[in-house]
């Protein structure tokens, strides 16, 4: 059998949960590993109710692993670790001094005194403390064994920057083989890091000794941790310090009636009466005895000593695996609300798209300065009259307003670019805008919001993609004409009236339909369009002109789903997803505890 103290690499000692190594641990240790690296990674990007909790459940529970769980996991019989926390100034660190009987941990008025936490072993102990195996989030700093306490360091004193992830690890020959002692910062403390350490120790400990005062003992945060210490199994010591004259009984029947209550009835509670300290500081030895007395005996037993390390490892095992499930659950959450995000936006965009196709095939385009140069361009005014007699001498005109004047046909298609670039502009501003309100309405990606806006091009980037790729739909268009005209009959007949006035010709048919217009607008958009299209269908027929307004009207459209998307994918990018997922959590959760499940003495053993 394992004699307490007996450090890694030599005679007797295990690496696995008993005498020899469980089978299964190096399966079980790699999942834990696997699982503490994903919440060593978690992102939890988006603002929800609970989030920034689940973030430090999630940092907790990785430190958990790292520090505690498979360090035990691997040497259940390495000694136990009895960390000693509780309330700010409880007097855990006369307390810590006053079971070693020297001065080892500074007392001070200053808060918070415990800085950094100090860990005291003993001198056969040392190699299963001198490396990062246990504890391995925190920086070792080793001070000699009889140098005096290190002094209390205001976080704001000026001096060097204060650092909250360090452990002072010292030897001390008076505690026994097989207990060391870690002097924790305050559960209450006023500083942030200091409560997150004292958690982290806490989460390491195999067993607790809980400091309190009769003035203290009621307030809530202690009891949060001790709420937890009875859902984790775990082994704890109440001390009940200070307490004055004539209240022992009053005060220690409330506290063991609450203990009762949060499942720890069988905690053992040494009172402490309000008492002078001696010379060097510290508590009178007699009333401390039991307290050393309890812890000593625990030591001393190797098989008690494994029974509480396998009882607490059990118990934060399974506390472990319960908040990876709801780490899990915000997981979840996070991807639904991610996907809402993605969904305005696409949405949005989508609208978008939708609007300038409607705008595009309505009749709208055919207004103000498109319809102007059109109709400046056939001069049709008066022409509505007797269309069916006028085509020809339309097309007379246009023969000759093509060969003689160049210019005014350029008109209209500048006009059509113009005013269909200002169109794909305003609806893709639109999108962008109801996406930027849709985000701000759910208040949860601030962050996604800055880096989407600066991802977005500004108007006069925007304006100038918009215009390019009308040029460039135009120049298909024309490029459709031509190859429409490709035989020696039409050729001759595209030349003689010119390609860029039937390509207009084209535009205009493409816009035709008059569902956007009202009033006056229907007779003259309709009627100027109506003559384009009786000329595309003297020069090519009935079905090819609505086979090249079809395919025009297609390659228009996809061109603007295009530019649309593109705005609508730079926006959902910003949008970081959640890591791991909730199901790639759960999958790692279920492997280790399958792992556990065929380890023997880790799961269902242990529990008194």
């Amino acid at each position: 059998m394992t004699t307490p103290g007996t450090p890694p690499g030599s005679p007797g000692h295990s690496d696995g949960i008993g005498e020899p190594a469980a089978p299964g641990a190096l399966a079980a240790t790699t999942a834990l590993e696997g699982l503490g690296a994903r919440l060593g990674l978690i992102d939890l990007p988006y603002a929800l109710p609970g989030a920034a909790e689940a973030a430090a459940r999630a940092a907790l529970v990785a430190d958990q692993l790292g520090d505690y769980i498979l360090p035990r996991l691997a040497s259940i019989d390495a000694p136990l670790l009895a960390v000693v926390g509780g309330s700010t100034g409880a007097g855990k660190s006369t307390l810590v001094s006053s079971l070693i009987r020297r001065r080892v941990a500074a007392a001070s008025a200053i808060r918070p005194t415990t800085r950094r936490p100090l860990l005291l072993h003993a001198p056969a102990d040392e190699p299963w403390f001198a490396s990062e195996r246990v504890l391995g989030s925190l920086a070792r700093v080793r001070v000699p064994e009889d140098a005096p306490p290190s002094a209390p360091v205001a976080p704001d004193d000026g001096g060097a920057p204060v650092s909250w992830r360090e452990l002072e690890v010292r030897s001390c020959r008076e505690l026994p083989p097989g207990l060391a002692l870690l002097d924790a910062p305050d559960v209450d403390s006023v500083v942030d890091e200091n409560r997150d350490l004292a958690a982290t120790l806490l989460a390491s400990a195999d067993l607790w000794v809980f400091v309190t005062t009769a003035a203290r003992y009621a307030d809530a945060v202690p009891w949060q941790h001790l709420r937890a210490a009875a859902e984790r199994d775990i082994v704890v010591a109440v001390v009940l310090d200070r307490v004055p004259d004539g209240a022992t009984a009053d005060v220690e029947a409330d506290l063991r009636r609450r203990l009762a209550s949060a499942g720890l009835a069988t905690a053992p509670v040494i009172t402490i009466p309000e008492t002078a300290l001696d010379a060097e500081g510290l508590l009178p030895d007699p009333l401390i005895a039991p307290l050393r007395d309890w812890l000593t005996t625990l030591a001393a037993d190797a098989e008690a000593r494994r029974g509480v390390a396998r009882r607490t490892l059990t118990g934060a095992l399974g506390a472990a695996l319960a908040q990876i499930e709801l780490l899990a659950d915000e997981l979840d959450a996070q991807a639904q609300e991610r996907h809402e995000l993605a969904e305005a936006a696409l949405t949005a965009h989508a609208e978008a798209a939708r609007r300038i196709s409607a705008a595009c095939a309505d009749g709208s385009m055919l207004r103000g300065e498109v319809l102007a140069r059109w109709q400046e361009y056939i001069g049709a005014s008066g022409m509505l009259k007797g269309l069916e007699t006028h085509v020809g001498r339309v097309r007379d005109r246009l023969s000759a307003a093509l060969r003689g004047r160049p210019g005014p046909a350029q008109r209209v298609e500048d006009a059509i670019e113009s005013s269909l670039a200002t169109l794909i502009v305003a609806e893709a501003q639109r999108a962008s805008i109801a996406t930027e309100r849709a985000w701000q309405r759910a208040g949860t990606a601030a962050p996604a919001l800055e880096t989407a806006r600066a991802a977005l091009p500004g108007q006069e980037a925007l304006t100038e993609r918009a215009t390019a790729l009308v040029h460039e739909w135009q120049g298909e268009l024309l490029g459709l004409v031509w190859a429409e005209g490709a035989d020696k009959r039409l050729t001759a007949r595209l030349i003689s009236l010119g390609v860029n006035g039937v390509g207009v010709a084209l535009m205009i048919v493409v816009f035709a339909h008059t569902g956007g217009l009202t009033g006056g607008e229907v007779g003259i958009a309709g009627g100027t369009a109506l003559i384009a299209q009786r000329l595309l269908e003297a020069i090519f027929g009935d079905q090819a002109m609505r086979a090249m307004a079809e395919r025009a009207q297609i390659d228009l459209d996809a061109r603007v789903h295009a530019l649309v998307n593109e705005q609508a994918t730079a926006l959902v990018s910003a949008l970081r997803q959640p890591s791991p997922t909730g199901p790639e959590l759960r999958r790692a959760a279920r492997t280790a505890a399958s792992a556990l499940e065929a380890t023997s003495g880790v799961t269902g053993e242990g529990r008194s």
